[in-house]
């Protein structure tokens, strides 16, 4: 491994990175309550994964309405800012480059979680199903629930969810993050805009593709306003086989699915932003995304171009060495092994993950996983 594309440097936007190796989003649910505040032993944990070339926090919510989980992190409070500034002054004593991940699940949510225990927020008035949230039932405790039916946004209020998300990238930049990637994802707000399954609008915001992509195309416009398009990533999980959970769900599986993603895939090279993230199907058996929907979109888009899901060491790195993507994700990887890099280049292997522990809890299963000991 040591010879591989995986230890050539690469530039991202203005940022030289030391290797191809990206620390992804992965909610881990460890924000100090009340609040939703990022904490120190946050901190430490992505301290601990800074020899990563790049990397991208979890999903953070850019609004109270945006949360789905009990105890992620969220970046609209002063309290939150202060919050993240310690785990950004920290990254950058290590050397490194994190960027914040912008998110809104929309639907996927509960009114416990919600202000006023009010119905989410969505495209239209269509429920999640075949999902779970995570809800607080007492002090450091919590349960699956079944996300709650959601409201349809107006015209007025879509518009001004915009303006939401451009206050999170300031609030980002103030936090001291080198930049922002906006998860428009595994079937959160975004992507519920895209969806024909979740948008059933009929004003300027439905109906055609267009259309659904609009939402899009003015948050990226609006961030870009604020942190510099080339500073900018954007996070899509395309899927082109499904249950029919994935199809409600997980990506919300279009009819067309390349023709959907390709053209949103132009309206981020129109903006000029600086990478593409692309989340694979993670679950076993799952189906790999087709050559010809990577090549169309190398051919798509000039930035940098992010693969994440279940890769190991030597799948990407024969991704690398295709051409089709720049830089490759480990996640559950990296959590297990915070010197993953030093692991891939010394082939040394690997600690396994403790799936108990993913979520919520204390620094065990957390920021506990041991270096490799020669």
């Amino acid at each position: 491994m040591k010879a591989s594309q995986f230890f050539q440097k690469i530039h991202l936007g203005p940022y030289l990175l030391k290797n191809r190796i990206v620390l992804p989003p992965l909610t881990r649910s460890r924000s100090t309550q009340p609040g939703n505040i990022a904490n120190e032993l946050m901190a430490t944990y992505y301290i601990q994964r800074a020899s990563a070339g790049f990397m991208v926090t979890e999903g953070t919510q850019i609004e109270p309405r945006g949360q789905g989980y009990a105890w992620t992190p969220g970046i609209y409070s002063p309290e939150q800012i202060a919050g993240w500034r310690h785990v950004t002054d920290a990254v950058h004593a290590e050397g490194n480059i994190i960027f914040a991940q912008l998110w809104h699940v929309g639907r996927v949510s509960h009114t416990s979680l919600q202000p006023n225990a009010e119905a989410p927020v969505a495209p239209s008035a269509i429920a999640a199903n075949n999902v779970k949230v995570f809800i607080e039932t007492a002090p450091g405790m919590g349960a699956l629930a079944d996300p709650s039916m959601p409201r349809a946004l107006t015209t007025a209020e879509v518009k001004a969810l915009v303006q939401l998300y451009a206050q999170a990238a300031r609030n980002a930049l103030s936090a001291g993050f080198d930049g922002v990637e906006i998860h428009c994802a595994n079937g959160y707000l975004v992507n519920q805009f895209i969806s024909a399954q979740s948008n059933q609008r009929e004003d300027e915001y439905g109906g055609s593709l267009s259309n659904r992509l609009r939402f899009l195309q003015e948050v990226i416009q609006a961030v870009a306003e604020v942190v510099g398009a080339d500073h900018l990533g954007v996070r899509f999980a395309p899927l082109f086989e499904s249950t029919e959970q994935d199809r409600v769900y997980m990506g919300l599986v279009e009819d067309d699915p390349h023709t959907t993603y390709i053209a949103a895939i132009k309206v981020l090279e129109d903006a000029g932003i600086a990478y593409l993230s692309i989340a694979e199907a993670d679950w076993d058996h799952a189906p790999e995304l087709p050559d010809s929907f990577r090549q169309d979109v190398r051919q798509t888009f000039s930035g940098r171009i992010i693969y994440a899901g279940r890769y190991t060491a030597e799948r990407g790195a024969r991704l690398l060495d295709s051409g089709l993507a720049d830089l490759i994700a480990f996640g559950r990887p990296f959590i297990a092994n915070p010197d993953l890099p030093e692991r891939m280049a010394n082939d040394w292997p690997l600690n396994p993950v403790d799936p108990s522990s993913m979520y919520g809890g204390t620094e065990k299963g957390y920021i506990d996983y041991p270096a490799y000991q020669q």
